[in-house]
């Protein structure tokens, strides 16, 4: 099956002389999710904006679906749902009257039914009445998204999704966000919250400096990037490391009462030399916890060796 976003070689530079990316090349496939992750002006807002129609790329083509963005823009975007990072909302107008107004932008027929769904999804249905401007600041992230959900699109963009909204709505979107994907909506989103792209993504992109630097499924990076470290209490301090057991790269630490193991999450065959090494030394310990990487762990050390 085709990808539903097909990206190539696709590059942006504005006339200042910034070159904000550079020969992105990505597809997308249908119905997954997929996080966008990199340290603020990676540019991550600016490849979004570019496959929404809202910039105007450079160099290269972006298919939605197969959709051409730039000649065939109408098609392309009205498959096309955006929630962007800013809250940008129509501050006197009514809940239901700017998710309807939104629904309409795209040529389509009123469908209340439709409308209240997604509100009532979003749990915004008891505020349908309420002006946008007496809401706080989480609900109308919510309008956000029910606005980029009212014309019923069948990829969803999220642009830092979450920012500024308490754990229990950031949990509640993140259901929303699976019940969408259940129903063959494919979700791009980028985000600050690693945790929020390891709970939710199938596949996730690193971009750095502009440039797409990794793509990988979410499973397979933690599991060629991702690191285990074993921590084992010993019976009695050591004041330093013994010669033999330097192969092993061991961090002394606790006062010399703990030792460290780090290995990668491909294999431990290390593992039984390393005890074997204890205790012909003579090193023994009476507890061991061990702790792996996290998505957030990867991609800081993947940015640090890019830098």
């Amino acid at each position: 099956m085709p990808p539903i976003i097909s990206i190539t070689n696709l590059s942006k530079v504005y006339a200042s002389g910034l070159r904000a990316l550079s020969g992105i090349h990505l597809d997308i496939a249908r119905g997954e999710i997929f996080a966008l992750l990199g340290p603020n002006g990676a540019g991550k807002t600016t490849l979004i904006s570019i496959l929404c129609g809202l910039v105007t790329a450079s160099e290269g083509r972006v298919l939605a679906d197969g959709h051409d963005i730039a000649t065939d823009y109408l098609a392309a975007r009205r498959l096309i749902g955006l929630v962007p990072q800013e809250l940008t909302t129509d501050a006197f107008e009514t809940v239901w009257a700017t998710t309807t107004f939104s629904r309409g932008l795209f040529g389509l027929k009123p469908n209340p039914a439709h409308i209240e769904r997604v509100l009532r999804d979003l749990s915004l249905w008891d505020k349908k009445d309420s002006r946008i401007m007496t809401l706080s600041g989480g609900m109308k992230r919510r309008v956000l998204i029910a606005k980029a959900l009212s014309h019923e699109p069948r990829i969803l963009f999220l642009d830092e999704p979450t920012a500024g909204v308490d754990v229990a709505l950031r949990q509640d979107m993140w259901r929303l966000v699976r019940a969408l994907r259940d129903t063959g909506v494919t979700i791009i989103l980028t985000t600050h919250y690693i945790d929020e792209a390891e709970e939710m993504a199938d596949r996730v992109g690193v971009i750095r400096k502009g440039e797409l630097i990794l793509v990988e499924e979410k499973a397979e990076l933690m599991r060629k990037l991702g690191k285990k470290q074993l921590t084992l209490q010993l019976d009695a301090a050591l004041a330093a490391l013994p010669a033999g057991l330097a192969q092993h790269h061991l961090e002394l630490t606790g006062g010399g009462r703990e030792l460290v193991y780090t290995y990668d999450t491909k294999g431990d065959a290390g593992l039984t030399g390393l005890l074997a090494d204890l205790a012909a030394a003579g090193i023994r310990f009476h507890d061991l916890r061990t702790s792996q990487s996290s998505l957030e762990d990867i991609f800081v050390d993947l940015v640090k060796e890019r830098a």
